[in-house]
């Protein structure tokens, strides 16, 4: 019998039942791992199970902020793991991001002060040194 478990930590949602939405990142192939998956066409499955932290930041956790996060999240993950390249996408992941709070009802003021700051702030979380580490216990 195993008497230790493995496990990320930082997490603070998780997602119940798949999401797709189409997204401007293109992959140079097809991304398929446990919880995400990117077609060439720019198809993003989020897949029941994923865990993310929400909006980071100096901000609260509002419906209006969720799935942009979710999205977000996921695609800076997708970075962090080195499936699509942090230089050539981390622009239009943030894109996504403030156009997503936008459909979601977020003010034009408040999504522009989100926008900018994961331009100004956010680019170590899409680092590969940023990738959550396994942690063991006991």
């Amino acid at each position: 019998m195993i008497k230790r478990i493995k496990y990320k930590a930082g997490y603070k949602y998780q997602l119940v039942e798949r999401y797709e939405v189409f997204v401007k990142v293109f992959p140079r192939a097809p991304i398929d791992t446990d919880y995400l998956a990117l077609t060439l066409d720019g198809r993003l499955t989020v897949k029941k199970g994923y865990a993310w932290d929400g909006p980071s930041g100096l901000t609260i956790d509002t419906k209006n902020f969720m799935r942009g996060s979710l999205v977000h999240d996921a695609l800076y993950q997708l970075m962090r793991n080195a499936l699509i390249s942090r230089k050539r996408w981390r622009k239009a992941a943030d894109k996504e991001l403030r156009k997503i709070c936008l459909e979601d009802g977020m003010s034009r003021v408040r999504a522009w002060w989100v926008y900018h700051a994961v331009r100004l702030f956010g680019g170590p979380a899409a680092s590969k040194e940023m990738k959550k580490e396994v942690q063991v216990a006991p």
